[in-house]
């Protein structure tokens, strides 16, 4: 069916985290805001969970602050294989990981604290019948938004499988770890005080998290016996350029809009940071400064993306890049303070 909305300024159809972000800063600009989605919150998804320094920057900017309570603080990334143990602290301020469900609540609280229109269960069928100035595809990797704007020329894509799951144990490290394998990789980060996020990104599509654990036997000692919180749930995660963004008075953000590989953890603080400059460019009623700042803030995670895809593509090269990590750390702690935008 069509949203029964009434006349707005901006209507963005899709309502997770970047919907919901776009919606925040193009308030937080005086426009009218409504968001449609299909579904009803909680709204759950595959999800790494982990915010970078610089995504948490731009959660403040769209006045969303997380209960310490309620997430975990994590100083850097350590990185553990064939070639030994390598870790780095980010340059200034600590990441944080919070359980998706916790996150969209409250960017949902907010979004209502700022009186934008949220209709839940409203499918939105043809996008030509919605009324509004602007229209932002929040919809995701499939976006039906993109399709119907005639914005599915892709410059490139690549794709592997990553699933999650969370377990109810203490972290046991106030590092994201993640664990370099053959052909896979599990990253782990406590998301509170006493849960954990287990994650597992592959290239294999019948891979999964208990068939890649006896490969980790360190990793599967310390979860033996711990409870499970969460089913196990997938996703296909997509390294996806757009050759372009908006078109007449649509524009796309978030996945909806291009993505990386989850690897870089960059894919909610990338949609936040999108929904900013997203609300700028409405402001000044000129989508083609969103063009350009899109295609600025997903070069980096994007260049990262590849430098660590190479780790999983050449596993020759991957014990010799983690010894080199672990004897001269300062090169490591640089790569990481590039990948935050310190």
């Amino acid at each position: 069916m069509q949203p029964k909305a009434p006349n707005a300024d901006v209507f963005i159809v899709g309502g997770g985290p970047a919907g919901l972000a776009a919606a925040i800063a193009a308030r937080l600009k005086g426009f009218d805001v409504v968001v449609a989605d299909a579904a009803q919150p909680p709204i759950d998804k595959a999800c790494g969970e982990g915010l970078m320094p610089d995504s948490l920057e731009a959660l403040r900017q769209l006045g969303v602050v997380v209960d310490p309570r309620q997430s975990f603080s994590f100083r850097g990334i350590r990185f553990l294989g064939d070639g030994g143990i390598a870790a780095a602290d980010f340059p200034r301020e600590h990441g944080i990981a919070v359980r998706r469900l916790r996150l969209h609540q409250l960017l949902i609280d907010r979004a209502r604290e700022l009186s934008v229109t949220l209709l839940w269960r409203t499918h939105v069928t043809n996008i030509r019948d919605v009324r509004a100035r602007w229209i932002v595809g929040a919809d995701g990797g499939n976006s039906r938004v993109r399709r119907s704007a005639s914005l599915d020329d892709i410059r490139s894509e690549s794709h592997r499988y990553g699933f999650r799951r969370h377990f109810r144990v203490r972290p046991w490290s106030d590092f994201v770890e993640v664990y370099w394998g053959s052909g896979c990789q599990m990253y782990v980060t406590g998301v509170a005080h006493d849960e954990m996020l287990i994650g597992l990104l592959t290239r294999d599509p019948h891979m999964r998290l208990n068939d890649a654990l006896p490969h980790f036997p360190e990793l599967a000692r310390k979860l033996q016996g711990a409870d499970t919180l969460s089913e196990e749930r997938g996703a296909i995660t997509v390294m996806r350029r757009l050759r372009r963004v908006y078109r007449g008075n649509i524009a796309l953000i978030g996945d909806a809009s291009g993505s990386v590989d989850a690897i870089t953890g960059e894919g909610m603080g990338l949609a936040f940071r999108q929904a900013l400059a997203l609300a700028d460019a409405l402001a000044a009623d000129n989508l083609d400064q969103y063009q350009a700042a899109h295609a600025r803030l997903a070069r980096r995670p994007a260049f990262m993306a590849q430098l660590m895809l190479m780790l999983d593509r050449f596993p020759r090269l991957r014990p010799l890049v983690l010894r080199t990590f672990g004897a001269k750390p300062v090169i490591f702690e640089r790569l990481l303070a590039v990948h935050v935008g310190a």
